[in-house]
């Protein structure tokens, strides 16, 4: 069995007594992959610590203010940096399910679920 991660080991994680705090259901969803990953035995928690820190300096050498806006987009560029280096995936294959994502989201109209096409070989959201 895999240890569950420490939480309070990830840099930049806001946490309450229940968990982390999410403020977009796409931070939950981009968490919930990282879990399900890393409990599939994908990568180690320090493995996925040291990918989110890189992603985060990244970030700042590019000029992220590092004041915590860009936590989940931090994230999520270090999910898609451990997918397509653990070979999960193709740069091409994220590219058209981002601009599937964008397309979809600017035809749903405001509090309606956003709903992908199924040619994008993606569920609906």
């Amino acid at each position: 069995m895999i240890p569950a991660p420490d939480l309070a080991a990830l840099p930049g994680l806001r946490l309450s007594d229940e968990g982390p705090i999410f403020g977009e259901p796409w931070q939950a969803q981009a968490f919930a992959l990282v879990l399900a990953l890393h409990e599939r035995g994908v990568f180690t928690w320090p493995e996925w610590a040291a990918a989110l820190a890189a992603a985060i300096r990244d970030a700042q050498v590019h000029g992220d203010p590092d004041d915590g806006r860009h936590y989940w987009q931090h994230w999520l560029n270090a999910l898609e940096s451990m997918v397509l280096t653990r070979g999960l995936g193709e740069a091409a294959q994220l590219q058209a399910l981002a601009a599937a994502w964008a397309a979809a989201a600017e035809r749903t109209p405001h509090g309606q679920p956003i709903v992908l096409d199924p040619a994008c070989g993606a569920a609906a959201d």
